[in-house]
C-alpha cells in the first residue's frame, strides 16, 4: 500500500490537465492513475488543481550575514506556505558573498538545519573570483550571477571585457551564467545627475533607470554569448521589448533563457509613483501598456521562468525620508507568487493553468539542473506537489506573511485560487496555510 495518495485531483502538467490520482512511496511519485488509489493516508483532491511544487530560481534570503532582513527559516517557511518546494538562493546579500568553494561550504553548513524546503545556491561572478569559479562549481553552485550596473562594495559588477573572459570559463564547465542587465554608464550618470540637482523622488528614480539601459545591457550579453557560445540567463526581464530581442538572438542560435517576476506582471509605474519606495526594484516596474504585452509573451511560451526575485528588507530601509535612491531596492514576493499568478493569469485573463507548471516548475528545473527529478508530476520524480483550491478567496495582509519583516508591495491584493497543501518529497509540510510539521527537512541540492 502507498504511503500517501491524492485522489481525484485535476493534475496540471506543462501541456495539459487531466483528472487523476497520485500514489506516493518513499518520497517519489510511484503511481499515476485515473482511479482512486489506496494508501495509508489519502487526500481528497476533488475540485482542486494539483501542481508540481513551485521552483523559485531567484531568491535572496540574506543568510548568513544580513539576517535582520530575512533568514532561511522565515524565508523557506513563507515559501512552503506559498507552494514553493525548491529555491535557488542568490550569492549576494550574504556575508561574505558566495565567491569560492570555502564560502559555499560555510554557507551550506550554516543553513543545513534551517530550511523547510529543498534549496540550491547560485555562485558569484565578480571581479575578484576568476580563479575560484571552477572550484565553486565543483562545490555545487547551480549557476553564476553577475551585475552590469552599480551594485555595491562587496559584490562588484563586471564590465564587458571581464564578462567575455568569464563566459569562456562558464562555457568550459557547461554552467549557466545569469545577468542583471542594466547599463552601468546610463544608470550611474543619471543617478549622479539627479542627486546633484536634488531630484530624489521615486519619479526621478524611474527616470534614472530607463528601458534603454536594460535593452543595451541585454544586447551586450547576447552578443558576447553568441561570440563565445556560452549559455546565459537574463534575470528579471521587465519589458516586452527585451523579451522580443532575446528571442531574436535565440533564433540565431544563442543559448539564452529569461525570467520575469510577478511585480512586472501586476503593477505599473503609476503604482510605483503612488505607493513610493515599497515598490522600488531594479529594473523598475514599467508603463501600463507593457502589462498586456508581457502576458501575451507568457501565453505564447516566450518566457521561461516566473520567479519572485524575493529581496526583503526592514521597513525603515524603505522609508520615504531616505529618498528613492537610498531606499532599499527590492520586493518581497516568495510567499505570494503562485496565488497571484493564478489569479492574474487564470482567473483574470483566462489562461490555462499549464503556464504555471511550465514557467514555475518544469522550465526552472531544467535550467538549473533539477530536471531529472523535480519540476514535473511524473513517476520516479520527487513527490514535490502543491494542491490549489481554485474557489478559495484570499487577501494578502501583513499578518498573513511569514517573512521576518512582514510587509510587501503585494499587501492589500485580493484574488481567488489559493494553495492549501504543500508536499515535499512525499511529506505534507503545509496544510491550510500552516506548517504541519516542525522539523525542517529541506536538503541542499548541489550541482
Amino acid at each position: 500500500m502507498m504511503h500517501l495518495a491524492i485522489n481525484n485531483a485535476m493534475i496540471v502538467t506543462d501541456k495539459n490537465i487531466f483528472k487523476g490520482s497520485i500514489g506516493i512511496q518513499d518520497g517519489k511519485v510511484e503511481l499515476i492513475s485515473q482511479s482512486p488509489i489506496e494508501a495509508d493516508k489519502v487526500i481528497q483532491g476533488d475540485g482542486k488543481y494539483l501542481f508540481p511544487g513551485i521552483i523559485d530560481n531567484h531568491v535572496h534570503l540574506n543568510d548568513p550575514g544580513f539576517t535582520w532582513r530575512e533568514d532561511f527559516a522565515h524565508g523557506t517557511k513563507a515559501a512552503a506556505i506559498g507552494g514553493v518546494t525548491t529555491i535557488v538562493d542568490m550569492p549576494m546579500q550574504n556575508e561574505p558573498a558566495v565567491s569560492n568553494a570555502e564560502i559555499f561550504e560555510i554557507k551550506a553548513k550554516h543553513v543545513s538545519s534551517a530550511s523547510y524546503i529543498d534549496y540550491s545556491f547560485w555562485g558569484a561572478l565578480v571581479d575578484y573570483n576568476r580563479s575560484d569559479i571552477k572550484g565553486l562549481r565543483k562545490a555545487g553552485a547551480k549557476a553564476f550571477k553577475s551585475f552590469m550596473c552599480p551594485v555595491g562594495k562587496d559584490y562588484t559588477s563586471l564590465f564587458t571585457g571581464q564578462i567575455r573572459d568569464m563566459l569562456e570559463i562558464t562555457k568550459s564547465m557547461d554552467a549557466l551564467a545569469g545577468f542583471h542587465c542594466e547599463d552601468y554608464n546610463i544608470i550611474a550618470y543619471e543617478e549622479q545627475k539627479a542627486r546633484r540637482e536634488g531630484r530624489l523622488s521615486i519619479k526621478d528614480y524611474l527616470k534614472a533607470r530607463p528601458l534603454s539601459a536594460e535593452i543595451i545591457a541585454t544586447q551586450e550579453i547576447l552578443e558576447i554569448a553568441r561570440e563565445k557560445g556560452a549559455q546565459v540567463h537574463i534575470c528579471h526581464v521587465s519589458h516586452r521589448d527585451v523579451v522580443d530581442m532575446i528571442h531574436e538572438y535565440r533564433n540565431k542560435g544563442v543559448e539564452v533563457s529569461l525570467e520575469t517576476c510577478p511585480h512586472y506582471l501586476i503593477f505599473t509605474e503609476e503604482d510605483v509613483i503612488e505607493n513610493g519606495n515599497v515598490y522600488k526594484c531594479s529594473p523598475p516596474i514599467r508603463e501600463k501598456n507593457n502589462l498586456n504585452l508581457m502576458w501575451e509573451a507568457i501565453e505564447n511560451d516566450r518566457i521561461d521562468c516566473i520567479v519572485s526575485d524575493h529581496s526583503p528588507s526592514q521597513i525603515d530601509e524603505k522609508a520615504e525620508s531616505l529618498g528613492a535612491f537610498d531606499a532599499w531596492g527590492g520586493i518581497s514576493g516568495l510567499q505570494t507568487g503562485l496565488m497571484t499568478m493564478y489569479n492574474e493569469g487564470v482567473v483574470k485573463r483566462g489562461l490555462e493553468p499549464t503556464f504555471i507548471a511550465r514557467t514555475m516548475a518544469k522550465r526552472p528545473a531544467e535550467l538549473f539542473g533539477l530536471g531529472a527529478f523535480k519540476g514535473q508530476i511524473q513517476i520516479g520524480y520527487d513527490a514535490d506537489l502543491v494542491l490549489l483550491d481554485p474557489k478559495a478567496h484570499w487577501e494578502i495582509t501583513d499578518e498573513s506573511l511569514a517573512y521576518l519583516n512582514k510587509f510587501s508591495a503585494f499587501t492589500r491584493l485580493k484574488g481567488k485560487g489559493k494553495p492549501v497543501m504543500t508536499i515535499l518529497r512525499g511529506e505534507i509540510i503545509v496544510e491550510n496555510g500552516a506548517l504541519s510539521m516542525v522539523e525542517r527537512k529541506g536538503q541542499l541540492i548541489r550541482c
